[in-house]
């Protein structure tokens, strides 16, 4: 049975198409909404979550405080002169720092955000953090953020934190 040339043209376009999408950098078919927010609606989501993680922190819930970060065995978390890689690893050192046997959490602050916007889903924060503990001490020290928006929302992917002397 022949093809009509209506039909052959039909299907040599859909062919075309097919390569040409399948070749580009990002396929048509598959492109996400990541990313088309705009920078001062990623900039409040941004800061919703690390308000988030201070209410999850300050009432104990290192599980919830987590849930900011990407989990990934990609993650990264520096600190003190050591870099600790994935997920899974920054939640251990935290339960391990902050509510082992004797440790105590404190209360969290974020103060001086700055977001930066670095593409439509990547961004940096600078900040400061701080937590008062119950014996009157106050460690605090600096912090910078890089965040990547995910279907899921913007997921802290890199932490290097300092602490002040």
């Amino acid at each position: 049975m022949p093809i009509s040339r209506r039909a052959s043209s039909l299907l040599f376009t859909a062919f075309l198409m097919l390569v040409f999408t399948a070749s580009s950098p990002a396929p048509l078919w598959g492109r996400s909404k990541i990313g088309t927010a705009s920078p001062a609606q990623s900039q409040a989501e941004i800061l919703k979550l690390l308000h988030q993680q201070v209410e999850d922190w300050n009432h104990g819930n290192i599980e919830g405080f987590i849930t900011g970060y990407w989990n990934s065995p990609d993650l990264t978390f520096y600190s003190g002169g050591t870099v600790t890689r994935g997920w899974g690893p920054t939640l251990e050192r935290y339960k391990k720092r902050y509510q082992g046997t004797g440790m105590e959490m404190g209360t969290l602050t974020f103060e001086g955000l700055e977001v930066t916007m670095l593409s439509g889903d990547t961004a940096m924060v600078r900040g400061h953090w701080r937590l008062a503990m119950s014996d009157g001490k106050t460690p605090q020290g600096l912090y910078t953020l890089l965040l990547r928006k995910f279907p899921e929302g913007w997921r802290i992917v890199h932490d290097h934190s300092s602490v002040q002397a």
